[in-house]
């Protein structure tokens, strides 16, 4: 019983008033905590209490779908149906501007086209700053223009999808709704007029063609010297680069080369000495043999030396 809407209550957009805010939405306002204790057996006139105890304007948080103050009253009142005048002073009341956001969502959602480029668009004049709830949990800051802007522009407002309005230009060309005139048109103004009287007094005077030429040279001269400048920088930069790897690879080309003519070395060495040791025994051999054919030419000849000399032969 408590959730149901009041019998004496009009539908909007052909359905129910409460069905404006989508199921899941709905079913947990129902079953949270600020409904069953502070929006049960609410009325119009109490309505403006609690809605005066607002804080910031949210629609739901946190992971598991928490609504906040804000939805809930936004449901109550569409559950309850006040009237319209009821909702006209809650969006000209300047005291509260939580009342104001409220009674503006109110509208937004219940009012017809016209009802809301009358009742809203005054609002974006309005640039106090309100407190906004993200999904998150964490707060931010917005202004009261920018809320409106919202409610008037975007799709999804608090996580209620917004009806369907009529374009201002369509009314405007229905000649049902008047061109909005901005605020900040007569500033506009002013700042046109006196920039006009500021040229009329001192007109500028024209460059010269000359002065034009010169000015382009010298800023042609300056790139030209930045730009030289820093290719030649460039080129010193790949030069360092250059030796510093050069640096770093010749005492591995060193240490190969060194390690190159060591082993050479040595296989020369090796061969050398095989070599000799070749000759040598070939040489020792050979000479063994021939010098024993010598020794015995040798006796003999001495001992026919001694036999014509008359002397006893070699034994």
């Amino acid at each position: 019983m408590a959730n149901r809407t009041v019998k004496d209550a009009h539908t909007i957009k052909g359905t129910n008033p409460q069905y404006l805010i989508e199921k899941i939405i709905r079913s947990r306002i129902y079953d949270c905590k600020y409904w069953k204790e502070e929006c049960f057996a609410l009325s119009a006139e109490l309505l403006v209490d609690k809605a005066m105890e607002l804080r910031y304007v949210a629609g739901v948080y946190a992971g598991n779908i928490k609504p906040s103050p804000f939805l809930c009253l936004t449901l109550k009142m569409l559950q309850i149906q006040p009237e319209k005048d009821i909702i006209i002073e809650f969006i000209k009341n300047e005291d509260f501007k939580y009342v104001r956001a409220l009674g503006a969502f109110y509208l937004r959602l219940t009012g017809t086209a016209l009802d809301c480029y009358k009742y809203l668009e005054p609002l974006l004049n309005d640039y106090r700053g309100i407190r906004m709830q993200r999904r998150d949990g964490k707060f931010e800051l917005s202004h009261m223009d920018e809320l409106i802007d919202s409610l008037l522009r975007d799709e999804r407002v608090c996580d209620v999808i917004m009806p369907r309005i009529q374009k201002r230009h369509i009314l405007e060309e229905m000649n049902e709704l008047d061109p909005r005139v901005s605020v900040l048109e007569d500033d506009l103004e002013d700042a046109e007029s006196s920039s006009e009287e500021e040229e009329g007094e001192a007109p500028p005077e024209p460059v010269k063609p000359q002065e034009n030429r010169d000015s382009n040279r010298e800023h042609r001269k300056r790139r030209d010297r930045v730009d030289r400048r820093d290719r030649d920088g460039s080129r010193e930069r790949k030069r360092r680069r250059s030796r510093s790897r050069s640096r770093e690879r010749r005492p591995r080309h060193r240490s190969r080369d060194r390690d190159r003519e060591n082993s050479r070395r040595d296989a020369r060495d090796r061969s050398r000495d095989r070599h000799r040791r070749d000759h040598r025994e070939r040489n020792g051999g050979g000479s063994g043999g021939r010098g024993g054919n010598k020794d015995e030419m040798s006796v003999d000849e001495t001992n026919k030396l001694r036999a014509s000399l008359g002397l006893a032969p070699l034994k």
